[in-house]
């Protein structure tokens, strides 16, 4: 274990615990990160509250998609390919980790991690959060505490080369009728590629090529509105489109937000996204 540097940061104390490769990559928006985690109670006994590796899965954030706990961007931004540290961070930094845990945890356990709020309403709601559920969630609720939060960067993926991976996810989770999730995928996607629009020159070639891929995804997500009877946002979105489009706006639908891609016929599968 190295000696404890300090990051600069008001409330942070990172310990590198295993070197990595290579130079510190430049975490710019819209890169997708993969990464293993391990967050711990400053006790003596190093409590362990989750555990990527446990879990089985890594976690994956897309640098500038607004994660509730943004910290974290500030931490991988210091890590090279391998490297594991240690990360020590003052309740400034750590309030609304319940928060994160919970949503993570329910991912884990294969449930959409906002049900509740989609399905209740009213005193129901005011009533769900007194409670997230997890009794040591709720006692970190009540008195937010420092965090150890071991982080190991596996890997990261530059703006547009994320997107048909994400774009495959999020067909992948419309399948199964987790549409919320489906959402989240297609929306960090259509993020990376506004990200890249906003370099390029409005109508040119490049523009008009990012402006398509950014409709199919728009399109895919307002099929998963639909499923769950978000009516009044679909609308607005692809009303969008078609204004933005006038004269072929009514055949992108068609064919980008059908449930499908084209079978070789033309005729459209009815068993997912585009």
């Amino acid at each position: 274990m190295q000696d404890t540097m300090l990051l600069g940061l008001e409330g942070i104390k990172k310990t590198i615990l295993h070197g990595g490769t290579g130079d510190i990559p430049k975490l710019i928006t819209g890169t997708k990160v993969t990464f293993h985690f391990r967050t711990q109670l400053c006790d003596d006994e190093r409590t362990v509250i989750d555990d990527s590796k446990v879990a089985g899965t890594p976690m994956e954030i897309v640098i500038g998609n607004m994660f509730k706990l943004d910290i974290w961007e500030t931490l991988l931004s210091s890590l090279r390919i391998g490297e594991v540290a240690e990360f020590w961070c003052d309740t400034i930094h750590t309030g609304v980790y319940p928060l994160v845990s919970k949503s993570m945890r329910r991912i884990a356990e294969g449930k959409d991690p906002v049900e509740w709020h989609i399905h209740t309403c009213g005193m129901a709601n005011m009533f769900a959060y007194h409670s997230l559920g997890y009794d040591d969630l709720d006692e970190l609720m009540k008195e937010p505490k420092p965090l150890y939060f071991v982080l190991e960067l596996e890997a990261y993926r530059e703006r547009l080369k994320v997107v048909p991976v994400l774009h495959g996810h999020g067909n992948k989770l419309y399948k199964q009728g987790h549409y919320q999730q489906a959402t989240q995928k297609y929306k960090e996607a259509i993020i990376c590629i506004k990200n890249v629009q906003t370099k390029e020159k409005a109508w040119e070639a490049q523009w008009l090529k990012l402006e398509k891929m950014a409709n199919t995804l728009t399109l895919n997500y307002c099929q998963c509105l639909l499923r769950m009877e978000e009516y009044y946002e679909a609308i607005e979105h692809t009303t969008d489109i078609i204004n933005q489009n006038p004269g072929g706006g009514s055949a992108g639908f068609q064919q980008g937000a059908g449930p499908g891609p084209r079978h070789e016929e033309g005729r459209q599968e009815r068993a997912g996204c585009a």
